[in-house]
């Protein structure tokens, strides 16, 4: 650019200027001359200490705005003398910790692990949850053994389930799995289905969910329907058992990966998941259709009730074909249970 970005860095009145790496908020004024630059390039040259890439993910996580207004698309281009800001988090440990935490294993091997992630867990460390994680748990149980990636001794997380989904989930202990199946979740060169408990009976009983998600205009927590700046997104779904018009279990398959998408998708159709706490803003209608036994469990059920039940692929170096599936995990269960009539 010919000429630098005004910034306005304001952490505090003792604050280095944006080349540092300080958490905090950046603000910037766009120039005329920034005009039609992409959003995150332009506040990547604005803030000088971080990738274009890393932008972009804090933009897609709801952190940057435009005169005060949620900036959720990095490509936007740039309007000339708008303030664009962005808040720039904590940094979180490079190196995660191992730690001895019980684990279900449903295979391994020297390229991968295979494990049925209880509900509670999260994957990754990030701010709010820097221990006690999947990867936490997998240095401690397969750190020995990990040949590397990246440079570091740590698995190759290639997919992620919300922590309080359950189910199945694979991890890359080599930089050619990882790769490999990096590759095959992106192409959906897979086969995986999900089990929720939704509210209502969806009509017609099967189909597809064709609808674009992006961040929420209003709560960057959130994601939401978005036509414009949403990202092309597609469930398809079909109902597997139905009680009544009131809950019905629906098998769901992904045929793209955004964040949230069934949760986003069926509560866009009418259907949120069971005890989900983000999309289900109400008490359904549909729950006065339940005995009251059952009502009262399915309203307060503590988590969303969506359950990785199957994952297939193709093994990333001997190319054999692999199945997994989990059973719905007990609190699921026992809602069924509850719906059949059949609670102890």
């Amino acid at each position: 650019m010919s000429s630098p970005i005004p910034i306005t860095n304001a952490l505090s009145a003792a604050t280095p200027p944006p080349q540092s790496n300080a958490a905090g908020r950046v603000e910037a004024l766009a120039p005329p001359e920034a005009a039609g630059m992409r959003a995150d390039r332009f506040l990547a040259d604005a803030i000088g200490s971080l990738s274009r890439s890393r932008v972009k993910a804090l933009i897609e996580e709801g952190r940057a705005s435009r005169d005060g207004a949620p900036l959720t698309d990095p490509s936007e281009t740039v309007r000339a003398g708008a303030r664009y800001a962005i808040d720039i988090p904590a940094p979180v440990a490079a190196t995660p910790l191992p730690q001895a935490i019980p684990l279900t294993i449903l295979f391994e091997d020297a390229d991968l692990i295979v494990v049925d992630k209880p509900a509670g867990l999260v994957v990754h460390p990030a701010p709010g949850n820097l221990d006690g994680t999947l990867v936490n748990a997998l240095l401690a149980h397969a750190g020995d053994d990990l040949p590397g990636i990246g440079g570091e001794k740590r698995p190759g997380i290639v997919h992620r389930l919300d922590k309080d989904t359950s189910g199945v989930m694979v991890a890359a202990k080599t930089e050619r799995a990882h790769r490999t199946l990096s590759e095959a979740f992106a192409n959906r060169d897979l086969d995986r289905a999900y089990l929720a408990l939704a509210w209502g009976l969806p009509a017609p009983t099967s189909g597809e969910v064709v609808a674009p998600i992006g961040r929420h205009p209003g709560d960057r927590k959130r994601m939401a329907v978005v036509e414009r700046g949403g990202k092309s997104a597609t469930t398809r779904y079909a109902v597997q058992r139905a009680w009544g018009a009131a809950v019905a279990l629906v098998e769901c398959r992904l045929l793209t990966g955004r964040t949230h998408q069934i949760r986003v998708h069926l509560a866009h159709i009418g259907h949120p998941i069971v005890g989900d706490p983000v999309y289900l803003r109400r008490a359904p209608a549909a729950a006065r259709l339940l005995p009251e036994a059952a009502r009262a469990a399915l309203l307060a059920f503590p988590r969303q009730a969506l359950h990785a039940a199957t994952l297939g692929f193709n093994h990333p170096v001997t190319g054999q074909a692999l199945s997994f599936a989990s059973p719905l995990p007990p609190d699921m269960a026992a809602l069924i249970a509850l719906l059949d009539g059949n609670a102890q």
